[in-house]
């Protein structure tokens, strides 16, 4: 069947369905995978939240940090919420329906008739497929588990910034969410570099993407994320990356997954911010 994966939404309802027309999908008959980030920034947050919710079966979505920002702002974590767009989700009748909704998808998805896995941000060069999986079901338990609300109080911070079998409890779920969610480049010891945003060739001496870290152990497992919008549309080295700025003017990707090789499809975005709002 006709499969699709597209980049971070963040509330450009009306390109997501021009890029739908574009595509002739049909949920019916296609399927439809998000890298997440849905909401926020963008002017119609609680209309791709909406629509997305019902394609039902049809749509697998993995969780963006402006996702987990939404859920931990609906919580009562204002830490961040100057920098929201998100109150007519927060304010819309089915709002309770909605974020029970979200907070049940995963962070990671993984096919195995595709041989793709699915997460929104990166993965640290310690964390093979098999681990980055286990670590994803732990992240998706805490937010589906009856105090999911304390871990998103909890949720904000850099650290720890390095990979230990040995971390536990919020620190660990931290460093897993900062890694699915927010990670881009890496220090040479493998530790998360997360201030570091820019594209590539921006970065600070000894810092590379975490797609390029020397011995990362899942370079033979076939990666979509999205997250960089700075970094566009990119393939190679067994990842394609398919944020491609549609909320800045850039243009809004979906990658066509059952076709060997993946091809990918744009929709050019008139850009509802400019990079300096950011």
């Amino acid at each position: 069947m006709p499969s699709y994966a597209i980049g971070d939404i963040q509330g450009c309802h009306t390109e997501l369905r021009r890029l739908l027309d574009q595509l002739a999908f049909d949920p019916k008959r296609d399927r439809l995978w998000l890298v997440g980030d849905l909401v926020n920034r963008g002017p119609h947050s609680l209309e791709v939240l909406r629509l997305v919710r019902d394609l039902g079966d049809a749509a697998t979505v993995v969780l963006g940090n402006h996702d987990l920002h939404l859920l931990a702002v609906a919580a009562g974590n204002n830490k961040h919420a100057k920098k929201s767009t998100l109150e007519a989700v927060l304010e819309a009748p089915d709002r309770d329906e909605l974020l029970d909704w979200l907070r049940h998808r995963p962070v990671l998805h993984h096919d195995d008739t595709l041989a793709l896995t699915m997460i929104h941000a990166g993965l640290p060069p310690q964390w093979d497929l098999a681990q980055a999986r286990e670590c994803a079901r732990e992240l998706e338990s805490a937010l589906r588990g009856a105090d999911y609300r304390a871990f998103l109080q909890e949720m904000y911070g850099n650290q720890p910034s390095l990979w230990s079998p040995h971390l536990r409890g919020v620190e660990r779920l931290r460093f897993i969410t900062n890694c699915l969610t927010r990670l881009r480049y890496c220090e040479q010891d493998g530790s998360l570099a997360l201030k570091e945003k820019g594209q590539l060739g921006s970065q600070r001496p000894g810092r590379l993407p975490w797609f390029q870290m020397p011995g990362r152990l899942s370079r033979d497992d076939r990666i979509i994320f999205g997250h960089w919008s700075t970094l566009g549309f990119w393939a190679g080295e067994n990842v394609w990356a398919i944020d491609s700025g549609c909320l800045w003017g850039g243009a809004l990707t979906a990658l066509r997954l059952d076709e060997t090789p993946l091809r990918a499809v744009q929709l050019d975005c008139p850009g509802e911010l400019e990079p300096s709002d950011a």
